[in-house]
């Protein structure tokens, strides 16, 4: 392993980072019953196990950019793996719902360090012109990982334990870390004045509020105390936290890369082009399951193809950015996708089966297109020293955008007459479901702002090639 290429280690380690933080983001929801029983508490006290891990993930957010910048992105990242992994083993030893979840929480920790600083890894190891090749590698943990969470993890509980849904991740984490730790190149940026401490006082209880109700909102109703506190403080210190992130002159999250069109343009399609597909695979399957009687089962599944849609979405966007340009390649795709999404909704077509599956090979097709595509051009001209920020930026709109997408479908259900999964009409769900195409379209308008050429290599390009490694 002495001579492996640095380049090639970090999308291996990576690749399995991502995958381990994708699959445990869904994995353990089929299990939530089974472990409720095996502590003798109620389903609805195992469910923190889920609501604990999102709230500690959004919580790490605003400051991966600024630990990755300060300490190294490789120490960083693989400080985070390596806690992940150990945190991974505690879940699966836990004898205890309390031990379980304050586990989780340690997971939610580092797994919200990994995205943004494997992200900024990535980006500094690949010039923008190089980037498109990425596709492949990112749209696995991405893609694949999330809609295999599920099945995988319905099939452990039953077969095994779901002590075993934890225990996956120690092997591969421990074999990420000992690669990382020999083939990644360590980079550290300078970092003018001290830690942003107001900031983070304000930046970080705001995304953990707005996580929390969020999370609790669809499933509690948006006016238990809970979440009638946690919902409007978030607010409220997330729009302090934005005014005093623009004035200091050292912020912990620098918002003014938004100035970048470009940038800009890309942060706001992750918004929306998130919120609209977590809302759409939040909302069909009660509409396929509540409204058409379908079983639980057959609901995750006719799901799964989106997955198979956008791992395909990663040759086409490869093969034809450079050809196209990023602005007239996405914004036909999300138009596509627009009109892909509100087919979801035309009475008759979640009664088909084959209908259903094709329409969401065809969601994961066309949207994941358009989304790869935003993703590589939005950094293209973010330079190295703001590649942390900028990715913890990206990373924070985007979650935020997938929570949102499905308290709005939620609410969208609520205020049509359903009952979360109860009501057989489909007419809410229905309504739901158009309510995303909505976000998608909007997503077209902000990709007219992209640019019209793709990446170009620079006159010089002293980048080592991948094909290069060298021996071990």
């Amino acid at each position: 392993m002495k001579g492996i290429n640095p380049r090639i280690a970090v999308v291996i380690v990576y690749t399995a980072a991502m995958c381990m933080n994708g699959l445990d983001s869904t994995i353990v929801n089929p299990a939530l019953l089974t472990i409720a029983r095996d502590f003798g508490e109620p389903v609805s006290a195992a469910n923190t196990v889920e609501v604990a891990f999102l709230v500690a993930l959004a919580v790490a957010l605003p400051v991966a950019g600024w630990l990755g910048d300060r300490f190294g992105t490789k120490r960083v990242f693989l400080g985070a793996l390596a806690v992940f992994t150990a945190a991974s083993a505690a879940c699966g030893l836990s004898q205890g719902l309390t031990a379980l979840v304050l586990a989780r929480v340690v997971q939610g920790v580092a797994g919200g360090l990994l995205t943004p600083v494997g992200m900024t890894l990535l980006f500094r190891a690949f010039p923008p012109h190089e980037r498109m090749k990425l596709s492949k590698v990112l749209i696995v943990p991405t893609a694949l990982m999330p809609a295999l969470g599920p099945p995988l993890g319905g099939f452990l509980t039953e077969h095994f334990s779901w002590h075993w849904l934890f225990f996956v991740n120690v092997p591969i984490g421990a074999a990420a870390v000992l690669l990382g730790v020999v083939g990644l190149r360590e980079e550290k940026e300078d970092v003018e004045g001290g830690f942003d401490l107001r900031g983070f006082l304000l930046a970080t209880p705001a995304l953990g509020l707005l996580t929390y109700a969020l999370g609790f909102g669809p499933a509690h109703g948006w006016t238990s105390p809970s979440v009638v506190v946690a919902g409007p403080l978030g607010l409220v210190l997330l729009v302090a936290g934005c005014v005093h992130l623009l004035r200091t002159e050292n912020p912990l999250l620098e918002l003014r890369l938004l100035a970048d069109k470009v940038f800009a343009s890309a942060t706001v399609l992750a918004l929306v082009t998130s919120a609209g597909l977590m809302g759409v695979l939040f909302a069909f399957p009660l509409l396929y399951q509540a409204a058409l009687g379908a079983s639980a089962l057959d609901a995750g599944l006719s799901v799964f193809p989106e997955a198979l849609g956008l791992m395909l979405a990663s040759q086409v966007a490869d093969r034809l950015m450079p050809k196209l340009g990023p602005r007239l390649l996405a914004v036909p795709a999300l138009l596509l996708a627009t009109g892909v999404f509100a087919a979801l909704a035309v009475p008759g077509v979640a009664e088909s089966a084959w209908a259903v599956r094709g329409l969401m090979f065809c969601v994961g097709l066309v949207l994941g297109t358009a989304v790869l595509t935003v993703q590589i051009a939005g950094f293209a001209d973010v330079p190295p020293p703001a590649m942390g920020g900028a990715m913890a930026l990206f990373t924070i709109v985007r979650t935020l955008g997938g929570a949102l997408g499905i308290a709005a479908t939620a609410a969208v259900i609520a205020a049509s007459g359903g009952a979360h999964g109860q009501d057989t009409d489909p007419g809410p769900y229905r309504a739901a479901i158009l309510v995303t195409a909505g976000l998608v379209a909007l997503g077209a308008f902000a990709a007219l702002r992209m640019p019209k050429e793709a990446p170009a290599p620079p006159p010089f390009d002293d980048e080592p090639r991948e094909e290069e490694a060298v021996a071990a």
